[in-house]
């Protein structure tokens, strides 16, 4: 969260990668199901929708993030939904090459859903100002992050490493080095 992810799968889409964003099938497409909005709602209560009787992000994460049971609850929820269409998709479009961006990935033991991991990695400081940047305040942006496997657990477990404190372009020239391995090791 806030080490750029979303970018680097983003580079990796545009090198000819399918891009299978995660968050945003979430966001998109199963916090939008019916049946998904009822149970959030009689579980939650009614106070987690907006005025158009659709679930508000913000609301659901500030009723969720420090309750560890609701937590689990609406992961229990949402996770198989999130799996099926990942499914739905893989089966949908055989032989592309993917990219999946991936949230909690080590910490959902996802990991063997995939050839290889990478982990976009950079300092605290610059994780917390991008994540106040985006408008979250300093300590949700903490709690947040204090849900998360340490940052060294991530690097350790990961195959490949991009490290974001640089600029964009730094970041590129990363991914662009990436890609030419993965590149050579399947010609290999």
């Amino acid at each position: 969260m806030g080490c750029g992810k979303s970018t680097a799968a983003k580079m990796v889409a545009a090198a000819g990668y399918r891009l299978m964003d995660s968050d945003a099938m979430i966001r998109d497409r199963i916090l939008t199901a019916t049946e998904v909005v009822l149970a959030v709602q009689e579980r939650l209560g009614g106070d987690v929708l907006d005025e158009a009787g659709r679930i508000d992000r913000r609301k659901l994460a500030a009723k969720v993030f420090d309750q560890p049971v609701e937590l689990a609850w609406l992961e229990e929820l949402t996770h198989p939904r999130l799996f099926a269409l990942w499914r739905e998709e893989l089966a949908r479009n055989d032989g592309v090459d993917w990219v999946f961006e991936v949230p909690l990935l080590f910490e959902k033991q996802l990991e063997n859903w995939f050839d290889f991991t990478v982990c976009v990695a950079c300092s605290p400081s610059q994780q917390i100002a991008r994540l106040e940047q985006r408008g979250i305040p300093r300590a949700l942006a903490e709690q947040r992050i204090s849900k998360q496997l340490p940052l060294a657990t991530k690097l350790e477990l990961s195959d490949i490493v991009l490290w974001n404190d640089g600029s964009i372009e730094f970041l590129q020239s990363q991914v662009d080095r990436m890609m030419t391995d993965i590149s050579r090791s399947r010609a290999a």
